[in-house]
């Protein structure tokens, strides 16, 4: 089995028959799984962003497995070091070794430690996530296919990342990003104002200028418009402060900086739409967020965007850097209070299919059929 499926699976598709999600929760009770999870998990810290790690790795404690999960340190070379010796250490008692991988810088560490782990002879999955991971293996198509063979299992949160796998000749399962649902206090806009929130890092990949021209062009037709941008800075915030400055918006325009969950619920409350510039994308966590709060998104049409959301539906797109295109889109919502309100409520629905009841079942099956697996075919010539 490489990547998750045989050769002749059907391009794109589920890979495996895995067991019921009832007898997968019923075998998880019965026998705790030690379950080894890889990646980035740095949102314990002050200032930093919650990972997908992070939130499966108390997820899954909270569930019932046995976690060991690395590494929580914010420097990325200590963060290797400490993967390297707790693999060392345990990596064959682990029944499952499940690495999160996003490509770029990382992809050393995610190189390192899916070579442990296949050392170990431990069943692993690799779980890609990022809007640039297609790049990154056009890039690199040889060393990232030498580290995608050692998986027994591929998993994507998206269509979007499952299908650019297909042709280097794997096929991956596709499971959602993560949220709990009931974190997030839905409030329904059946009219909204042009009060906008965007949330994401200050770098030049989500496009945070756009945003602010938004809001000037905004601003023309509803003078009261505001605009809350939160995230960490990147290095690109002095330069958005400047062109607010430039455009005359700076007064109408707030940086609360990084929130925590306490505070996305807060601006959310105040907020009455989300605005979504980035230039590449997957499954953005920030967006199931807002769907979740009942916020109508506007979103660029990038990546993994249309396989998350429905133009018309649950969400308004528009083309990328195109700010010209999402200031129309927003008076459309403040002019339609009918679209406003049908995206306000199909967006919760899109969160609810992120929701943990409904996803941890899907990843104890995944679990325990790799548990059960004996064979590793293929791996040794990856070592």
């Amino acid at each position: 089995m490489v990547g998750g499926g045989s050769r002749d699976t059907p391009p794109g598709r589920a890979v495996a028959v895995l067991p019921p999600a009832s007898e997968a929760t019923g075998l998880r009770a019965a026998a705790p799984l030690r379950l080894g999870i890889i990646g980035p998990l740095v949102g314990g810290h002050r200032g930093y962003i919650t990972t997908i790690g992070d939130k499966w790795e108390g997820v899954m404690r909270d569930a019932g497995y046995d976690v060991v999960a690395v590494s929580h340190a914010r420097n990325r070379y200590v963060r290797l070091i400490d993967i390297v010796w707790t693999m060392l250490r345990v990596g064959r008692r682990l029944d499952v070794l499940w690495i999160i991988c996003y490509g770029g810088l990382a992809f050393v560490v995610e190189d390192v430690a899916s070579w442990l782990g296949a050392r170990a002879r431990v069943p692993m999955i690799i779980n890609l996530h990022g809007g640039a991971m297609p790049e990154f293996m056009a890039r690199f198509p040889r060393w990232t296919c030498r580290v995608l063979r050692r998986a027994d299992r591929l998993v994507t949160p998206s269509d979007f990342l499952a299908r650019a796998l297909v042709p280097y000749g794997f096929h991956a399962q596709v499971i959602s990003n993560v949220v709990d649902l009931a974190a997030y206090p839905y409030r329904h806009r059946a009219r909204v104002r042009p009060r906008l929130f965007w949330m994401r890092s200050f770098h030049e990949i989500w496009n945070p200028e756009m945003a602010v021209r938004v809001l000037a062009l905004v601003r023309e037709k509803y003078p009261e418009a505001t605009l809350v941008m939160a995230g960490q800075d990147k290095g690109l915030q002095p330069a958005v402060e400047r062109l607010a400055e430039e455009l005359g918006v700076a007064g109408a325009l707030r940086f609360p900086g990084f929130l925590d969950m306490e505070g996305k619920r807060q601006e959310a409350e105040e907020a009455d739409i989300f605005l979504n510039t980035n230039r590449i994308d997957n499954q953005p966590v920030s967006v199931i967020e807002a769907c979740a709060l009942g916020l109508p998104v506007v979103t660029t049409s990038v990546g993994g965007i249309p396989d998350l959301l429905s133009d018309g539906e649950t969400a308004l797109f528009v083309p990328d850097d195109d700010p010209e295109a999402m200031a129309r889109a927003v008076v459309r919502l403040v002019e339609e209070p009918g679209l406003a309100s049908r995206l306000s409520k199909k967006g919760r629905e899109v969160a609810r299919r992120c929701a943990v009841e409904r996803l941890l079942p899907l990843w104890d099956a995944v679990f325990e059929t790799l548990r059960n697996q004996t064979a590793r075919p293929g791996q040794q010539e990856e070592l």
